[in-house]
């Protein structure tokens, strides 16, 4: 068979095999289309599941009557222009596919106009060619698309519909997505002549649990916990279902990115992971969720149907979600603990992990009477949802320098059975030259100002007993080694977003086997098989390292130390790791040596020669007391 140019009305047809699956799939072309459109009403009116009728009314912008042909034109768009726009996607649709590849395998017809014009026009394709005819038509501000007798002329494809009413249960979902989507636009579903779905618009501002309630049903209402964080340029914010309530819908799950609904295997993954411990396996995690990133940050362009994204940051993402909503579902199952004097304790909340930022939310302002702790937003226990906070709003953040109240912070002292010691006043320092005494203004748990870098690995420190050089690995290395030291309850297993295949040698599985509890102990969790291990979880400190080759050369040590215990482990694996920086700055120095000061104080007090070594200043300046003027 020679090579030739496919008729239009083919081409439209084969790309309508990947956009028109079922009359749901025409729905959700057609309503994005108007919410594209600015539209704040959308009326579906639906006719045997959809086969015979679908008709998309709204009250958005409306087209033109010269871009009437356009429009059902294939590749052609308002949405985008450039490569540019094609890499920061904000609109739901782009691609200018849908309305040409319906029209190919259907009965369409396009009426609409815009504020600018007198009269709408009707436009619709036939023929062959598909050649648009356009006529004048009576018609509101806004546009119709109405489309009869889907697959009409795809009998191969109009056999593979179901029954009306699964096609219609397919559309009532679409309808209950979009509806999560945008709380401020009315929508009114019609099927066979009858009102089955009104879902009201909400005022900005206003309490959204009616709609919310309307769409998902009051078991999710009463137990949804709200949840709201954000780090830089990445937001989450919705509702996650107590774990603890019982009779949760399975498939009340609903994720957006970006205000368009997702099914997209990486945000899933996070949120089961949240879950995984607070579920039995016959249940499902319940969760209305939005996130927001930047649009540079995500691709959206990777299906079809664009019900999957590409992130190009997918670790940052995954652990953003989960420590977002697993700190949330912590917070909710702790409940708060008497002090003795008639108040409580607030719910311990959990270090956020690096990736995700600090936990901004959930905190009561400073100076905020008693009787607010009744009001959305403003609980004694931060992250559980009360009786009028779930579900009707999020928390908002708080200010700098609101955060902590009086007693809070002498309820941590307490705690901490430590005592705040005063900060000393700076004082003017002479050049150093006697080694004898630390200067005042000093202490044993410092080792000074950081003054610069030098040879891009140690810093120039002003120190208490002098000017000092330290080395900026080692003190990288005592810092690993002290954050990967367990302490009682061990170190917190970090699940991967993938899982790391093994295959082990002789000593390598022989120190999977034996020293299993000093694998506990370290966070790290490994699923043994035969002579394969599959890794699921690491500590924090680990999760960049090159885990496939760090991990068997541990289970090889492990297997091969007759005295391993979890603090030669920890000394092993911080002497393995990469360096995070070759060439240190000092903003990175500072953090640094504050890390070391906090974690490492015997380090601090008593510095080995490999960390810190005195620069003696003796020699010089007797070399430059001998030149007199």
């Amino acid at each position: 068979m020679p090579i030739q140019v496919l008729p239009p009305q083919l081409a439209n047809q084969i790309a309508a095999g990947e956009v028109v699956e079922r009359p749901a799939s025409v729905v959700k072309e057609l309503v994005e289309n108007s919410l594209d459109a600015g539209a704040t009403r959308i009326d579906i009116e639906i006719e045997r599941g959809g086969a015979r009728l679908i008709r998309i009314r709204d009250n958005g912008g409306g087209i033109g009557k010269d871009e009437l042909a356009l429009a059902l034109a294939r590749h052609a768009t308002s949405k985008i222009s450039t490569l540019d726009d094609l890499e920061a996607i904000m609109s739901l649709g782009f691609r200018g596919e849908a309305l040409a590849s319906i029209s190919s395998v259907s009965r369409l017809t396009l009426t609409s106009r815009t504020r600018d014009q007198n009269e709408a026009w009707q436009a619709y394709a036939e023929g062959r060619d598909m050649a648009v005819s356009v006529k004048p038509a009576a018609h509101p501000v806004g546009t119709t698309v109405e489309v009869l007798d889907l697959f009409y002329n795809t009998p191969a494809r109009r056999k593979f519909l179901r029954t009306e009413k699964t096609e219609f249960t397919h559309i009532d979902e679409v309808i209950r997505r979009i509806a999560l989507a945008r709380f401020d636009v009315a929508l009114n579903l019609h099927h066979n002549g009858k009102l089955v779905r009104q879902y009201r618009a909400v005022a900005e501002g206003a309490a959204k649990e009616r709609r919310l309630g309307a769409i998902c049903g009051s078991p999710f209402l009463q137990h949804a916990l709200a949840l709201e964080w954000e780090h830089g340029e990445l937001a989450i914010r919705g509702w996650v279902a107590d774990p603890r309530a019982a009779g949760q819908p399975p498939d009340m799950q609903y994720s957006y990115v970006n205000g368009r609904m997702m099914r997209d295997k990486l945000i899933t993954h996070a949120i089961r992971q949240a879950y995984q411990d607070l579920l039995s396996a016959d249940q499902q995690p319940a969760y209305v969720l939005y996130l927001q990133v930047d649009p540079h940050q995500v691709d959206v362009n990777v299906h079809p149907a664009k019900h999957e994204v590409r992130f190009h940051q997918a670790r940052l993402v995954h652990d953003f979600i989960y420590q977002a909503v697993l700190t949330v579902l912590q917070q909710a199952s702790k409940p708060a603990l008497p002090i003795g004097d008639g108040q409580e304790t607030p719910v311990w909340e959990p270090e956020n992990r690096a990736a995700a930022g600090v936990n901004q939310f959930n905190r009561q302002p400073s100076g905020q009477s008693a009787a607010r702790e009744s009001e959305p937003g403003y609980g004694a226990s931060p992250g559980r949802a009360s009786s009028g906070q779930r579900a009707a709003g999020f928390t908002p953040p708080v200010r700098e320098g609101e955060r902590y109240q009086k007693r809070e912070g002498e309820l941590y002292q307490r705690l901490m059975k430590t005592e705040p010691s005063p900060t000393p006043p700076p004082a003017v320092r002479e050049p150093v030259v006697s080694r004898d005494e630390p200067l005042p203004g000093f202490g044993d748990t410092s080792f000074g100002r950081v003054l610069m870098i030098h040879a891009g690995r140690f810093a120039l420190v002003e120190h208490p007993r002098g000017v000092a050089l330290l080395a900026l690995d080692v003190a990288e290395r005592y810092l690993r080694e002290a954050q990967l030291t367990p302490g009682e309850d061990g170190l917190r297993p970090q699940p991967l977003l993938i899982p790391v295949k093994l295959t082990l040698n002789g000593p390598e599985l022989l120190g999977a086997q034996q020293q299993a509890a000093i694998l506990q102990q370290l966070g790290i969790e490994i699923q043994l098989d035969r002579q394969r291990a599959t890794l699921r979880a690491v500590p924090l400190p680990l999760r960049q390292q090159n885990l496939p080759q760090l991990v068997p050369a541990f289970l090889a040590y492990l297997g091969t130390e007759e005295n391993a215990n979890t603090a030669r482990a920890a000394h092993w694996l911080a002497g393995q790791l990469n360096a995070e920086s070759e060439d240190w700055t000092v903003g990175r120095a500072i953090q640094l040596l504050a890390d070391v000061e906090r974690l490492c104080p015997d380090r601090v007090k008593s510095p080995p020669p490999s960390l810190l070594a005195m620069v003696d200043l003796n020699s010089v300046l007797k070399l430059l007391k001998s030149d007199t003027i």
